[in-house]
């Protein structure tokens, strides 16, 4: 139930979706001589909002602690790394799987800095997680379709464990703990976007799996420039619909108990 509520909450309350419903809604009210002005203002107030949050840099600043939550990671060579956990969310999987060719999305750094892992760390066992849940049924699940990919570029199909069943951040902790033991985990990489570590940890946390970060897939830059306004409006909206999303994941998921704490830290 807490999956399908937050996928339709979430489509209603994504940014660039109300902010649009907004000066609609603002249009139709104006039709109506009572309200004239009352839906004129609206409509322009919501346009007012749309320009502004398109293209000041607001969704980057929103965006830019989640981000800088975790740090790179450094591997200092005491301890062997024992496997790599990769989030799905990289890949669309009914594409793939109709174009008979691997269709990544925004987040592809996550499938590809895991096959630089594979090759840096020969031994370690690669663990997909991500399946195919929608709002209306079941889909196509994307860890299939990863591990083929793998497979098909030389990566030793021994070394690849698929969990398909998951079609949230907490199922996919939940799931992998499956296939892992906590008291005989060792050292296991978790590979997912920048802005979504802080959930992630928190919720493999939970599960009892103390994994350690490998953030990617950065949307904000190193420097100050990351203030710069955006040159398209779609583009901050873009981000502000991924940082909103994450933020409210967050706090969603700390209060359903979901997460070890409301911002994980390192």
């Amino acid at each position: 139930m807490f999956y399908y509520a937050s996928k339709i909450f979430w489509f209603f309350a994504t940014p660039s979706n109300l902010l649009i419903s907004f000066v609609l809604l603002g249009l139709l009210i104006s039709l109506s001589k009572r309200w004239r002005r009352f839906g004129t203002g609206l409509a322009l107030v919501a346009t007012v909002a749309t320009v502004a949050l398109g293209l000041l840099p607001i969704s980057s600043a929103l965006l830019r602690p989640l981000e800088e939550r975790f740090p790179m990671f450094r591997d200092d060579g005491s301890r062997p790394i024992d496997g790599i956990i990769l989030l799905g969310g990289a890949v669309e999987a009914a594409d793939s799987l109709s174009r008979g060719s691997l269709v990544a999305n925004e987040s592809a750094e996550r499938v590809l800095d895991t096959i630089t892992l594979a090759h840096r760390y020969p031994q370690a066992k690669i663990l997909i997680s991500g399946g195919g849940g929608t709002v209306f049924g079941d889909g196509a699940a994307e860890a299939p379709v990863i591990a083929s990919y793998f497979k098909g570029i030389g990566i030793d199909p021994a070394r690849i464990i698929i969990e398909d069943r998951s079609r949230t951040t907490a199922e996919n902790a939940t799931f992998t703990r499956e296939f892992i033991a906590p008291e005989q985990a060792g050292r296991w990489l978790l590979v997912t976007s920048a802005w979504h570590m802080p959930r992630a940890v928190g919720v493999f946390r939970k599960a009892g799996l103390d994994v350690i970060p490998y953030p990617v897939d950065y949307r904000t830059g190193a420097s100050e420039g990351f203030y710069r306004p955006f040159a398209f409006i779609s583009d901050g909206l873009r981000r502000l619909d991924v940082a909103a999303k994450e933020w409210a994941g967050l706090i969603g998921y700390y209060v359903a108990g979901r997460t070890s704490a409301l911002l994980p830290a390192p």
